[in-house]
């Protein structure tokens, strides 16, 4: 899957999880625009990991702050 399908699907994803109807930009932050706490954000990374077969370490996690680092990271461990 190339960047553009990773981010239609997580757009997808992030639809029930995004309660505040945020516009969905690179820059959105999880914590600060989407108003993720900690169980949010572990749900969400618990779907992504589901839907693509990947492994987000709590490492990578801890770096990842807005939407477009999402959507990097998933694409390139996809590879």
């Amino acid at each position: 899957m190339d960047r553009a399908e990773v981010d239609s699907k997580i757009r997808e994803l992030i639809g029930p999880f995004n309660k505040k109807g945020v516009e969905i930009q690179d820059s959105t932050t999880f914590v600060g625009d989407f108003e993720f706490d900690s169980l949010t954000v572990m749900d969400f990374v618990a779907e992504i990991e589901d839907e693509f077969d990947i492994i987000i370490s709590m490492n990578q996690q801890a770096e990842i702050e807005n939407y477009g680092q999402l959507v990097d990271a998933v694409t390139k461990l996809q590879d």
